[in-house]
């Protein structure tokens, strides 16, 4: 395996990983805040960069059924949420 590229953000704050701080998104790219995860609150974010995804699968949420893939921190492997896939 090779080495893996990271993209560093620059704005006015960016989110990272909570585990090793790779740059994972920015407060300009959040479409909502009112999204309640498995561990508390989750953001929406239409664009984030250094994260790997999972396999597809169909998860009951509070908005209903969802094809989602969990995604993960691309330097830690750290989970960090999912992705709407339909």
């Amino acid at each position: 395996m090779g080495l893996t590229y990271r993209t560093y953000l620059e704005g006015s704050r960016i989110f990272g990983c909570s585990k090793c701080r790779t740059h994972l998104s920015t407060t300009e790219n959040i479409l909502s805040k009112a999204f309640q995860g498995q561990h508390g609150r989750a953001y929406l974010f239409d664009n984030v960069v250094n994260v790997d995804e999972g396999p597809s699968e169909d998860r009951h949420m509070t908005t209903g059924l969802h094809t989602v893939k969990d995604i993960y921190c691309s330097r830690c492997r750290a989970v960090l949420g999912w992705k709407y896939v339909s």
